[in-house]
């Protein structure tokens, strides 16, 4: 078996903007799968016998396979080659999109959506990939390129779903992604450079030993609270926003809500900007302005009372703007703590802060049925407040240990 520095110095050698241009490519094609339901599901609903009441299913499911692949899946990047790992997944990737096309029943179509959650994972294999071919001192920017792409993949989704729907329905959009990550699948296969991990342990022992990463790594706990609660203020603001959006107060068309989210994709350009700030070694104070820029969204939602579109609309570019940038800033410094483990990292970073976005997709409803727009504004506020009242810990020098 080869060892982990051979590859690695070859990986280096090899790595290029083309390389990383098509790993981007790949993860943002990758990770719209995970959206491309959540606009056109009361299409697909009746389509497959789905009552109402269990719509959000779809949705709910994908993202619990996308949960479950981080923690089971993901780790593996450690274990197993990386090249065939990535075929491998995306290869069932292709399959569970085609039986989500396919499906003619509500059972076979929310078993599709778990399996393109479960398989969509392989953009949290790509990630660490790209990290093992960067060189140390471009490592950031490499990272931030890929998770620009990423995010991209992510929030160009729904528009591209619903406008795929409009024009062929909606079963075209799992066909055409099927189709895309067959092919993702073929190039990758040809391009990527073989990386094989060198430890030997059996896969029982790579779960149990993600505890005991998680317990004796300080900057990875830092790292994921200070993401789930930001991404928690994001899933915030993008549940409840639709909602006021559509209201009389702004009274913008479902056209017009999707025109409005494009805001997003402004915000993940700034993802490769926070890898090479990160590469400087100006991490702290870079996370501080992530998590402000937070705050000064909330702050805006609470100025504008919710009913001034151009208003959310800037506030919706500082919340994407933040979030974006704390992501990579994060991953950049996990992924300076070893190969060996990079791959557990990033699935246990990744998995604790999609929890925090759970809890603040969970909450948007009911505070914005309860106390309305002001209610968001407080709570989206709360969120980056606790994680800026956590950094200034780490901001403050450390006396050194006196004896006596």
């Amino acid at each position: 078996m080869k060892t982990e520095s051979a590859p690695s110095r070859t990986a280096q050698l090899t790595m290029s903007r083309g390389l990383t241009f098509l790993i981007a490519l790949a993860c943002g094609a990758v990770a719209a799968n995970i959206y491309y339901a959540q606009p056109v599901v009361g299409l697909i609903g009746p389509d497959v016998g789905l009552s109402t009441s269990a719509y959000s299913l779809v949705v709910t499911l994908t993202q619990i396979g996308y949960g479950v692949g981080l923690v089971l899946l993901v780790p593996l990047g450690d274990m197993f080659e990386n090249r065939r790992l990535i075929t491998v997944t995306l290869v069932a990737c292709v399959a569970a999109l085609l039986g989500g096309a396919a499906a003619s029943t509500a059972g076979l179509f929310l078993a599709a959506s778990l399996v393109i959650g479960l398989s969509s994972v392989v953009v949290q294999m790509l990630v660490p990939f790209a990290a093992h071919l960067a060189p140390d001192e471009s490592r950031g920017r490499v990272v931030g390129n890929v998770m620009s792409g990423l995010l991209m993949g992510i929030l160009l989704a729904r528009p591209v779903s619903s406008m795929t729907t409009d024009l062929l329905g909606w079963r075209a959009v799992f066909a055409i992604s099927a189709g895309l990550m067959l092919v993702l699948a073929v190039t990758l296969r040809l391009i990527l450079p073989e990386r094989r991990p060198s430890t030997s342990v059996r896969y029982l022992a790579l779960l149990r030993s993600m505890g005991q990463l998680l317990v004796g790594t300080p900057i990875l706990r830092r790292r994921a609270f200070y993401h789930a609660l930001l991404f928690g203020a994001f899933s915030l603001f993008w549940t409840a926003v639709p909602l006021i959006l559509a209201s009389p107060a702004c009274g913008l068309s479902q056209v017009g809500i999707a025109v409005f989210s494009l805001a997003a994709v402004l915000g993940a350009c700034v993802a490769p900007l926070a890898g090479r700030v990160a590469d400087r070694g100006l991490t702290k104070p870079a996370t501080a302005f992530a998590i402000l820029t937070v705050v000064a969204c909330f702050l805006l939602v609470f100025a504008s009372g919710g009913h001034v579109v151009a208003v959310l609309f800037v506030a919706a570019l500082l919340i994407d703007v933040g979030v974006s940038c704390n992501l990579v800033l994060g991953q950049r410094s996990i992924f300076a703590l070893g190969a060996e483990v990079r791959s557990r990292l990033n699935g246990l970073y990744m998995a604790i802060f999609f929890c925090g976005g759970a809890v603040g997709s969970a909450v948007a409803s009911v505070v914005y049925a309860t106390y309305g727009w002001v209610g968001i504004a407080w709570c989206g506020i709360a969120f980056p407040l606790l994680a800026l009242l956590y950094h200034l810990t780490d901001m403050v020098p450390r006396r050194p240990a006196t004896a006596g």
